[in-house]
């Protein structure tokens, strides 16, 4: 029988709502949370009781920690990526391991669920590491994503792709805002963009940006940004992309028109479906949506300036 894996995370007990919503991006479904910051008080005002059970004294008040359980097709590393870039990047301390591995073996173990991946109509993701493949006329993005987010596997950065794929002109500017492994500027520049920006705020995943760009061939067109949004960006870019979370996807569009031209496409992704309607709706007081995908509890928004 196919094996689940479980992914627990270790926050700052003041920490666990926020690390909570975004845990819940990885499993739409569920998670299972143990916080005993105020155990002697819960258990008055269920059970009127003072009799705590020793063992439950005794757990440490400070940590909190998040269980995460993810069905055999679903690949750990992705969510492993996923989880260390969102949680860095709200500044949330963290420990991440897996039921049997610590999270630096994963550095090791997690290249098996990577494999050569079609995506849209044009695109083919191939781990460095793997051969055997046909790309079939498609454009061949060559990955080394490490821990960093953005393999193709998760279905936001594959809406991304589609996207980009669809919308995408050639000699288009392009500015990817949390790139992870770079992977959308990438394949943005092997579609026929004449240059691309990738920002993230974790400085991991702009060194494998980098790396990634270099592996493609694509280095001189791509300039890679340690910031927080669009902080250290200028210019103007023909698209956008940003594949992050809900807030920060708000956030960013209170003035990323700046950064863009009249003509310019807005393609966002990374909102979980239940706060699909609360994005459309901020985002359209600035913003004609002319697109909304979805594919497995996750949305994908399109948009041009009003």
């Amino acid at each position: 029988m196919a094996q689940w894996t479980e992914i627990k995370v270790t926050v700052d007990a003041a920490d666990i709502d926020r690390a909570g919503d975004i845990a819940n991006m990885v499993v739409p479904y569920g998670i299972y949370i143990e916080d005993y910051t105020g155990l002697e008080e819960q258990v008055q005002q269920i059970a009127h009781i003072d009799l705590i059970d020793e063992e439950l004294l005794a757990k440490d008040r400070s940590k909190a920690f998040i269980h995460i359980y993810l069905e055999p097709d679903v690949n750990p590393a992705e969510a492993l990526g996923f989880l260390s870039e969102r949680l860095n990047a709200e500044g949330i301390s963290h420990s991440l391991d897996t039921s049997a591995t610590k999270e630096e073996d994963w550095r090791n173990n997690w290249k098996k669920y990577f494999n050569p991946t079609p995506v849209g109509e044009k695109l083919l993701i191939r781990p460095t590491w793997r051969d055997d493949y046909d790309a079939g006329g498609r454009a061949v993005i060559n990955l080394d994503p490490g821990l960093a987010f953005g393999t193709g596997n998760h279905e936001t950065t594959r809406l991304c792709l589609q996207t980009i794929e669809k919308y995408l002109r050639e000699g288009d500017t392009v500015l990817d805002v949390g790139c992870g492994s770079g992977i959308l500027a990438i394949a943005s520049l092997l579609l026929g963009a004449e240059s691309a920006v990738g920002v993230d705020i974790d400085e991991v995943a702009v060194r494998t940006a980098v790396e990634n760009a270099e592996l493609n061939g694509v280095s001189e067109k791509f300039t890679a940004i340690v910031g927080d949004l669009t902080q250290k960006v200028s210019g103007k870019y023909n698209l956008v992309v940003a594949n992050i979370v809900a807030d920060a996807i708000i956030s960013l569009s209170k003035d990323v028109k700046s950064f863009m031209t009249p003509d310019s496409i807005y393609i966002m992704s990374g909102i979980i479906d239940t706060r699909g309607d609360e994005v459309a709706g901020v985002v359209g007081e600035d913003f004609d949506i002319i697109e909304r995908l979805e594919d497995n509890g996750w949305v994908c928004l399109v948009a041009k300036a009003k």
